[in-house]
């Protein structure tokens, strides 16, 4: 993306319905902020063990493969809230009027359909490792100090379905706009000139001092 985006907000129900997805989004984004956060601990643990006291952290590899998922997939929602995906902007930015909305509506509804698809093969997936007739339920576990990775693979519909939610949240609000020739519709990125960034930045530090 060319620049930052903002989310307008009204009394509608689309509106509402948009402001209500985002506490979830904001957990997702924090659990995947903290999992991030938690590889330079174990980093520092496992590198120190192992140059001071020939002893580094066991199971290193394995917790960091059960935690690349939390970190990679759970903000995707967030991101697509705030239009901070990138994506290219030269053919969109010139557009105007019912033209962008109609663009932006076609395009979020083939990332839909992927994402849909990705969350049908993805659950699938988390299913053949789930199963409570086995110990820790499941099926599978990974190398070094047998985690269960079935917690790992549900992650992925998890994030994907909440991101589902809020791709249908945009379809409709771009459909509203291209229906409506709105200029500014709400639950949608709009994305901001340089100009207006600039303002907005000017706007949050007013009254800082």
């Amino acid at each position: 993306m060319a620049g930052t985006s903002t989310v307008l907000e009204d009394s509608s129900l689309l509106s509402r319905l948009d402001r209500g997805l985002v506490p979830i989004e904001r957990v997702m984004a924090l659990l995947s902020g903290l999992a991030a956060f938690s590889l330079m601990f174990l980093a520092a643990y496992s590198v120190t063990g192992r140059e001071f006291f020939e002893k580094p952290l066991l199971g290193y590899v394995d917790l960091i493969e059960m935690l690349m998922p939390l970190i990679a997939i759970m903000g995707v929602s967030y991101v697509q809230r705030n239009g901070g995906h990138i994506r290219m902007d030269i053919i969109i930015g010139a557009m105007k009027g019912r033209w962008l909305w109609f663009f932006e509506l076609v395009s979020i509804l083939l990332i839909l359909v992927l994402m849909i698809a990705l969350v049908w093969g993805s659950w699938a997936h988390f299913d053949r490792s789930f199963d409570c007739a086995r110990p820790l339920c499941s099926r599978d576990s990974s190398i070094d100090i047998s985690l269960p990775i079935w917690p790992s693979k549900l992650i992925v519909p998890v994030a994907f379905g909440v991101l589902c939610l809020r791709l249908v949240l945009q379809a409709v609000g771009y459909a509203r706009a291209f229906w409506l020739n709105l200029e500014r519709p709400v639950a949608v990125p709009l994305i901001q000139s340089v100009a207006e960034q600039a303002i907005a930045e000017a706007k949050s530090l007013e009254g800082a001092d």
